[in-house]
């Protein structure tokens, strides 16, 4: 049974087709029009996905997802996806194929804990570290979810109490402190170029560690993986970074600082998508 695989992200969106087994045999990746907005990408999406044979849709979304009801509840990078029912629109223009969501780092999560860096790791923290920042937790029996689909959504932390205006409406959220969107508007560089300078590095992981301290402390996960574009800087990242951890976490904690790049690199939510389509029933 082949799958259909989608990853919507702020930067760019992904598809691929994957074989009964588990095997990625399609691929196309397109940057985001931010003006061409929803209808652009939908467009994209349908018109590349149209010639590949395919029984199911998993879909990673780069936002908050109500899963309950499987609609979008926002994009704060593209607009035009509040309460967006997806999965039907794609069901619909894609041969009636039944189709499935989450948010994006939720998804991340099932890949990277199925088929990558998290392998037979649990709990772990998956976090995508890109143009947002969002988390996911995968249990031994799946993603945890919360209440409201809205577990894991470090992002939107205050880190900084008095900190600059972030999109959400707070202020010193993680993300507007470290995403990939507000380092590039604050400092005039993308991430790629800034994480290459390594005085701006040994900065940049002191709030970055304070984010993922409050996942350490509240969920003591045996593993931190980090996907995304930032998360591809490697050591010149998760050296400093790992130190920092270890300055900052209390002092009498044994929780442990297991903190990985993802293994599966752009393609961590497709592989995860993959995963998500098989709970179609």
């Amino acid at each position: 049974m082949n799958t259909l695989a989608i990853d919507i992200g702020g930067t760019k969106f992904s598809i691929a087709l994957f074989d009964g087994i588990g095997r990625m045999i399609e691929r196309e990746s397109r940057a985001t029009d931010r003006e061409g907005g929803k209808d652009w990408m939908l467009a994209q999406i349908c018109s590349l996905a149209g010639p590949w044979s395919f029984e199911r849709i998993g879909i990673g979304f780069g936002g908050p997802v109500d899963y309950a009801t499987q609609t979008v509840a926002l994009s704060t990078h593209v607009g035009g996806w509040s309460n967006f029912p997806l999965c039907a629109y794609l069901t619909e223009k894609l041969g009636g194929k039944p189709a499935i969501m989450d948010n994006d780092a939720n998804v991340g999560a099932l890949g990277e804990g199925c088929h990558g860096a998290g392998l037979a790791t649990r709990p772990l923290f998956y976090m995508t570290l890109s143009t947002g920042i969002g988390g996911g937790i995968l249990l031994d029996n799946g993603i945890y979810r919360g209440a409201d689909s809205y577990a894991g959504e470090l992002g939107h932390v205050n880190i900084l109490p008095d900190g600059p205006s972030c999109l959400c409406g707070s202020n010193g959220c993680f993300e507007r402190m470290c995403c990939g969107l507000w380092l590039e508007k604050d400092y005039g560089r993308t991430a790629k170029e800034l994480m290459r300078d390594s005085e701006f590095v040994s900065r940049y992981v002191v709030n970055l560690a304070r984010g993922l301290k409050a996942c350490i402390m509240i969920l003591n996960p045996a593993r931190i993986v980090i996907g995304g574009g930032i998360g591809k800087a490697g050591d010149a990242l998760f050296v400093p970074l790992r130190a920092e951890l270890r300055r900052q976490i209390t002092a009498w904690s044994r929780a442990r600082i297991d903190l990985v790049p993802a293994t599966l690199g752009d393609d961590s939510v497709l592989y995860g998508a993959c995963e998500l389509a098989k709970e179609i029933q």
